[in-house]
């Protein structure tokens, strides 16, 4: 049977680019072996997990292809996703490019990149000098999450995009290609006027991790990179000076999706409660998150968990103190409460016992208990705050070990404007199934939140003797459902 479902399975995939069931020529979606286009790093930190005792973050992007490539790279903060620093970076055939997140050495109180890689940048004087960042800035902040300080870009999240394919042969291949390590990076072939007509299609390939270490501490913990293929089907270069491309350009804005027995492949566009992004967030919809947890005291273990919407921002439209929903999510974001989102919360222990009503989220927010209410989130358990998250809420359980399902379906009324919230309408889907059964022109609604995320525990081990290093982490990505019903559902 499990043959067979396999077998059915790869059929039906193939069933989608065979039968031409939709006139785009490419689709969005998750990588499962971890290679795309777009690379979204779920969550960044340089707090202090006691004072003085801070994060670093340390990030990786490697070109497996055997052609050079133009990429945007973006850092995001966590509260509201406004962007605090971006570049273009160059990566040659088989490059790899690092850099470290660190507190800024400016004294603004925030956090700053740096590097000692040789790929070219653009601006090219990204700092090399660990003692001298690039320091995040905050002309992007505003009040409406009431603080727009430096101290915001200390935690976020970060993304990768590719902008194409740097063609053979030509100068700006030249310029970027490293020749004894090190690229020449000639002014003259990255200009804005050269570089584009050097690019040609995306071709995907990228592949990314972030370490979140802390040497005081003795901690470590990693992330992969959430890779997305098939992202745009055109090469396009979006100068340094400009903050695209993001995730809403998406080209065609075309999802797939594989849940259950069935492949989802959904074309969303422009205009009432649709919107390019909505391809993206289609990728990401969970109607249920589940990880485990520890808490046991004989090792004093602690457990955060990472939960970051990466298409949030685009739900809301700013104004001067306003931050007004859409749809999708749930409420307008609020001054030192942020645009919070009702979630119910199970924990279970390793022995089937559960406790619902025993589980709350806190500190607590007026009528809005149970509730995650920033982009980048980290859901600490018991306070253990493992990773020293100020975007941080407390999960509160008697239970020292075992796992904990969030869910994001809403039975609430629509909100004030009418929208529902925690659905994503979709009027043009075409489900395949297996067996070979293709239904087109479908209305679909996606049940949940956009989310990624991952976990990561601490242990220390008192029992060694002579000082030796007993300090130990362990991080696992989140697993979770999806609910994709058709119709239109409403609560």
């Amino acid at each position: 049977m499990k043959t067979f479902k396999q077998k059915s399975l790869y059929a039906a995939l193939a069933g989608v680019t065979a039968l031409g069931v939709t006139s785009a020529a490419q689709a969005v979606n998750v990588n499962p072996d971890g290679l795309g286009q777009v690379l979204i790093y779920p969550y960044y930190t340089v707090r202090d997990k006691t004072a003085g005792n801070p994060f670093s973050s340390l990030l990786t992007v490697v070109n497996s292809t055997a052609s050079a490539k133009a990429v945007k790279v973006r850092f995001i903060e966590g509260k509201n996703s406004q962007e605090v620093l971006d570049f273009n970076l160059f990566l040659s055939a088989h490059d790899v490019w690092t850099a470290a997140i660190l507190p800024a050495t400016d004294g603004g109180g925030g956090a700053g990149v740096g590097t000692f890689d040789k790929s070219c940048t653009i601006p090219s004087n990204l700092s090399h000098d660990a003692a001298n960042l690039t320091s995040f800035v905050n002309v992007l902040l505003d009040d409406a999450v009431g603080d727009d300080s430096l101290d915001r870009t200390k935690e976020g999240y970060a993304e990768i995009i590719e902008m194409g394919t740097i063609i053979a042969g030509t100068k700006t291949e030249t310029a970027v290609t490293h020749v004894a390590g090190v690229p020449p990076c000639t002014p003259s072939a990255l200009t804005d006027a050269v570089v584009p007509t050097a690019l040609t299609t995306p071709t995907g390939g990228l592949f990314g991790d972030m370490t979140l270490i802390n040497v005081n501490a003795g901690e470590d913990y990693t992330e992969d990179a959430v890779a997305l293929d098939n992202f745009r089907n055109l090469g396009h270069y979006d100068t340094p000076g400009d903050i695209k491309p993001d995730l809403r350009d998406v080209n065609p804005p075309t999802s797939v999706v594989v849940s259950g027995n069935n492949v989802y492949q959904s074309t969303f566009l422009n205009g009432g409660d649709s919107q390019t992004v909505d391809a993206i967030s289609a990728l990401f919809m969970h109607d249920h998150v589940y990880n485990t947890f520890i808490l046991d005291s004989g090792t004093k273990s602690g457990t955060d968990w990472v939960l970051t919407f990466p298409t949030k921002r685009y739900y809301y439209t700013f104004g001067p103190k306003l931050a007004g929903v859409q749809y999708l999510f749930q409420r307008n974001i609020v001054a030192n409460v942020g645009g919070c989102d009702d979630v119910l919360a199970t924990v279970y222990d390793r022995e089937e016992a559960s406790a619902t009503p025993q589980v709350g989220f806190s500190p607590s927010r007026p009528g809005k208990a149970n509730t995650l209410c920033w982009e980048a989130n980290v859901l600490t358990f018991n306070a253990s705050q493992v990773l020293g998250s100020t975007n941080n809420r407390n999960i509160v359980t008697t239970y020292q070990n075992g796992w904990a399902d969030l869910n994001f379906t809403l039975t609430s009324a629509a909100t004030s404007d009418g929208n529902t919230p925690h659905r994503l309408i979709n009027f043009n889907t075409t489900i395949t199934s297996i067996g070979g059964g293709v239904s087109s022109g479908t209305t679909v609604s996606y049940i949940g939140l956009p989310v990624i995320g991952f976990a990561v525990e601490s242990y220390t081990n008192g029992t060694l003797p002579n000082g030796v290093l007993s300090n130990y982490g362990g991080n696992f990505v989140h697993k979770g459902t999806r609910s994709i019903v058709q119709g239109f559902l409403a609560p």
